[in-house]
């Protein structure tokens, strides 16, 4: 008869956990004080001193974390909210689900649930600090990308967060902005028959999305038809000179991307492609290609050889075996490669630069002369349906990586 144990970790001092959340509540009040010197000691000890009270009332007198969490969220509201506005009571809410909870785990001492149980205190510091200094970090990366949503609902024509939208208010916000891409440069309705047709054809902006589209989606299909051919040369161990031709192919991710765009400008030039869609459906598909033979290659890489063999022995040619026996396995591995090589084509600008006329430009070509020439928030709506695709398209991805990993079994179903 078999025993199961349950490792139940110690549980630490009050001092420990008091000390851990006033440490946050220092950083949370020097955050605050927003620069002004003459404040950071007074903020920093009532910000230690406030969330070390909370934190001791919180593991004293409850037991739920979920109760925690929205207990202290409402509190701090309250708090933020009185002393200083709403939209920092709102802000600090969150920090107050989050501190909520965090007392409470700290205090059973479930903080070391995920550690051994012969991991020292020093271990354990580690441990945490190495994932805070990670957090911090992706925090860093993420925040310019943060601020651009709200900024785009700006009603008023800057780049900056107005009083109306610091405090809330819904007149400080506005759809405005993503009303112009359809409206830059289109005729007055009243005045154009078939209005919607002349905005299509003649609209900036729309214009732009439609370019992009239309490039992106030519170039991800030829660099996926190449790029998987390419891998799946490369992954046969017969293939001669692979690591040399592997560095060829995948050299336009090595080498600057100014030097690419000025090669091919000039090949493009000699050619007649310059100036061109074909020539920029073709300068995107050489950029997306290598992402898709990296994509690919890692795929097959748990492909099992003897399916192919056992499909030559039934008498499958080798496209009949393509398709039926390898395609459906490496599938999301050339979705995946193809999607990285659509978000290639879709955010490049440099090359758009140099082979682009005004007929070809792209959305980032359209932001970067909308940056030079006009200032306009409509930048900044464009900047967040951009960040809106590509977080769609890297989820994507990942569930695509996932569902590869089940079919060869390397995960569980």
């Amino acid at each position: 008869m078999s025993q199961e144990f349950k490792y139940i970790p110690p549980r630490p001092p009050m001092g420990f956990n008091l000390g851990i959340l006033g440490g946050f509540g220092a950083l949370i009040g020097l955050m605050t004080a927003q620069g002004d010197f003459s404040l950071f000691l007074p903020y920093l000890i009532a910000g230690a001193a406030i969330f070390a009270a909370i934190g001791f009332a919180v593991i004293k007198f409850t037991k739920s974390r979920p109760l925690a969490g929205f207990g202290t969220a409402a509190l701090f509201l309250v708090i933020g909210a009185g002393l200083f506005s709403f939209a920092y009571g709102v802000l600090m809410a969150f920090v107050g689900y989050f501190i909520g909870r965090m007392a409470l785990w700290l205090s059973s001492g479930n903080y070391r649930l995920n550690l051994p149980p012969y991991a020292t205190a020093r271990e354990v510091l580690w441990f945490y600090t190495f994932r805070t200094i990670c957090g911090f970090i992706f925090l860093f990366l993420i925040t310019p990308i943060i601020i651009l949503i709200p900024l785009s609902f700006n009603q008023e024509p800057y780049f900056s967060f107005t009083p109306d939208m610091l405090a809330l208010n819904p007149e400080g916000y506005s759809l405005r902005w993503y009303w112009d891409i359809l409206k830059n440069g289109m005729a007055a309705p009243e005045a154009t028959e078939g209005w919607w047709k002349d905005m299509w054809n003649n609209a900036q902006w729309v214009r732009s999305i439609r370019n992009s589209f239309w490039i992106g989606i030519w170039a991800t299909l030829l660099s996926t038809s190449l790029g998987t051919l390419a891998a799946i040369g490369l992954s046969r161990s017969e293939m001669p000179w692979r690591r040399p031709i592997m560095a060829i192919l995948i050299s336009p991710m090595i080498v600057p991307l100014v030097i690419t765009a000025s090669g091919l400008f000039y090949f493009f030039s000699d050619v007649g492609l310059a100036k061109t869609y074909i020539g920029l459906i073709l300068a995107h598909a050489a950029l997306g290609t290598p992402f898709v033979i990296i994509t690919v290659t890692a795929t097959m890489v748990g492909f099992d050889q003897s399916l192919t063999r056992a499909s030559a022995n039934m008498g499958a040619g080798p496209v009949r075996t393509f398709f039926k026996v390898q395609m459906p396995l490496i599938l999301p591995g050339v979705i995946s490669g193809g999607l990285f090589a659509f978000i290639t084509s879709f955010d490049e600008v440099v090359v758009v630069l140099q082979l682009a006329d005004v007929k070809q430009r792209t959305i980032p070509r359209q932001m970067f002369s909308g940056i030079r020439e006009q200032i306009s928030p409509t930048i900044l709506a464009v900047a967040t349906i951009l960040v809106i695709i590509s977080i769609g398209l890297l989820t994507m991805v990942e569930l695509l990586r996932r569902r590869s990993e089940r079919l060869r079994g390397m995960s569980p179903g």
